[in-house]
């Protein structure tokens, strides 16, 4: 992140404020928030859009869903033509335009039209560049191969008539399991293709850490597709594409979701300033290295909420609010954006999945020490027809108590709690503080506690050292070193599952059996975590050394599954199409 740089003082600028010209290059998120806000600030501007696509301002975020028909209508995903935005916003915006250099000196930049060849040279006063990422491609494909990305209306209808032409018992290959990933496989699963999805680590979205993933695999799998889980791609050929273990996916359509690069090119030429994460940076205010210049979007570098360093976060929102800020800076009432937090959701087959911050696994990379909680709260009040489970973790810091992040994965109820965390975090409340939040409540919509004072509720507790907790991946380790594990789960919740070496002593039996565990460290489960917490209070008070399996038994399954899914068990499942 740089330094924020001044606006221009009077003495810098033109003496004609009217003559002024802005260029911004992109549209869609960034660009157009740009422009839009730009022209209602400032009436007399000249403002030029330029766009090498045909499409200027479209729901990218809407495109996966026109493939399933979802949304039927691909007219829907169109928001503004270039007539409209001329008439409305007096808005000189050019499709199928493509800025190739920038001459910084100058202040010009060289735009080619795609359409007739042609190169003309623009002046500028202010550039915002709003170039976008590019998918990254596997490294081996054959010519001719049905190898396609999502990122444009363009790219949608080359999708589109490729599905046209493919049979009606059709495969698909999706290749990556990020969110445009998931998102495509699960749409060209509704639309009643045979699809496959090859990941090349052991679990779905890096935005989770394993045992919350381990779930959505699961699901995108009842739901019809086959994963490929640690695998990678060595070729792609015009029928099938192969994987590194040998195994042949056919394949009539290729969706290349690897992840994307920030299009950075204009700006290494032009010799701007690359942040250490490869997008480029920019100061609180957006402006680049060369303060005539302007970047927002997915190319640019953002600064962490959580320990100020430098990444890439390539969502709408962040864009949209950038691209409003870039143009505030440019008529001199910038006021500095916020750090970013990386908020996200998703649909995968009916389940949202959604995020906030730091993984648990990122922290712990980090250096960090951290306390972690797992809940499985219902939705909202369970006596009321239709609440539905939810799973939730919150990675906390062990010194301050404040949260770094947050993860969620239901079917109801998961957004407004994935929204409250996030609001959490930006205003710098600690977990412990959750607990205090005044949240809506009606037995339809929540709980008189709701999840989210749960969370706070659990981590007042380990903040107070009135419980202590043990990990799911840390059970292993702690009954080698001889510590007896106890299952205080009521006798009608075994069927789910027994936790290997558990002793079944349910919370009613353990004052009369105590005396067996002196001497020794003792761990208490239940199904979900709060059962536990009572025989845990119990035991303590009795004097015994003890700690709670944080999430119970629902949050141990998961991560045995996490680790049978990185192991292969995905991976080795029969594939009609091999």
């Amino acid at each position: 992140m740089l330094p924020v740089t001044p606006a221009p003082s009077s003495s810098d600028s033109d003496p004609a404020p009217e003559s002024r010209v802005t260029v911004v290059v992109g549209g869609v998120a960034g660009g157009m928030s740009a422009a839009t806000r730009l022209r209602r600030l400032d009436e007399a501007r000249e403002i030029i859009v330029l766009e090498r696509s045909s499409a200027v301002s479209f729901a990218n975020c809407g495109l996966p869903y026109h493939v399933s028909g979802v949304i039927a209508e691909r007219d829907a995903l169109s928001l503004q033509t270039p007539e409209r935005l001329a008439e409305r916003f007096r808005l000189d915006v050019r499709v199928r335009h493509e800025a190739i250099s920038i001459d910084r000196a100058a202040k010009t930049v060289a735009v080619r039209d795609l359409s007739h060849g042609t190169v003309e040279t623009l002046h500028y006063d202010e550039l915002v560049l709003a170039p976008g990422a590019a998918p990254r491609l596997p490294d081996d494909v054959a010519p001719g191969a049905p190898l396609h990305v999502l990122r444009t209306l363009d790219d949608l209808d080359r999708i589109m008539d490729r599905l046209d032409e493919a049979p009606a018992a059709g495969r698909a290959v999706v290749i990556g399991g990020g969110y445009i990933g998931l998102e495509m496989a699960d749409n060209l699963a509704r639309r009643g293709l045979g699809t496959s999805l090859v990941q090349r680590g052991g679990q779905l979205l890096a935005a989770l850490d394993e045992e919350m993933a381990a779930p959505v695999a699961d699901h995108l799998t009842n739901h019809g597709v086959t994963l490929r889980l640690g695998r990678t791609v060595q070729h792609v050929a015009s029928d099938h594409v192969l994987l590194d273990d040998g195994t042949r996916l056919a394949a009539d359509l290729v969706i290349a979701a690897m992840g994307v690069v920030p299009e950075t090119r204009l700006a290494v030429e032009a010799g701007l300033a690359i942040g250490p994460s490869g997008g480029i940076a920019v100061d609180a205010a957006h402006r680049t290295s060369d303060p005539a210049i302007f970047a927002v979007g997915d190319a640019v570098e953002q600064r962490d909420a959580v320990d100020g360093g430098g990444r890439l976060v390539p969502l709408a929102g962040l864009a949209n609010r950038h691209g409003r800020a870039a143009a505030d800076a440019i008529v001199g009432r910038a006021a500095p954006t916020r750090p970013v937090l990386g908020t996200a959701i998703i649909d995968v087959a009916g389940l949202a999945v959604a995020s906030v911050g730091w993984t648990e696994r990122t922290a712990r990379g980090r250096g960090r020490a951290v306390r972690v909680v797992h809940s499985h709260p219902l939705s909202h009040a369970g006596y009321y027809p239709g609440a539905s489970p939810m799973s939730l973790k919150l990675v906390i810091d062990a010194a301050s108590d404040l949260i770094l992040g947050a993860q969620a994965v239901g079917t109801e109820g998961v957004d407004k709690r994935i929204d409250v965390l996030a609001t959490a975090m930006g205003a710098g409340l600690t977990a412990s503080s959750l607990a205090e939040l005044e949240l809506a409540y009606a037995p339809q919509f929540g709980q008189a506690k709701d999840p989210v004072n749960q969370l706070g509720y659990i981590a007042e507790n380990l903040a107070a050292g009135l419980d202590h907790v043990i990990q799911w991946h840390e059970l292993d380790g702690a009954l080698a070193g001889g510590a007896v594990l106890l299952d205080v789960r009521g006798e009608a919740q075994l069927a789910e599952g027994l936790i290997p070496g558990a002793r079944w002593t349910p919370v009613e039996r353990l004052r009369e059996v105590q005396h067996e565990f002196t001497g020794r460290r003792v761990i208490v489960h239940c199904r979900v975590g709060q059962g536990a917490h009572t025989a845990a209070r119990l035991l303590a008070s009795l004097g015994h050394d003890v700690v709670n399996l944080d999430g119970g038994y629902l949050t141990w399954r998961d991560g045995m599954r996490a680790r049978d899914l990185a192991g292969g068990t995905a991976s080795d499942r029969d594939d009609a199409a091999a």
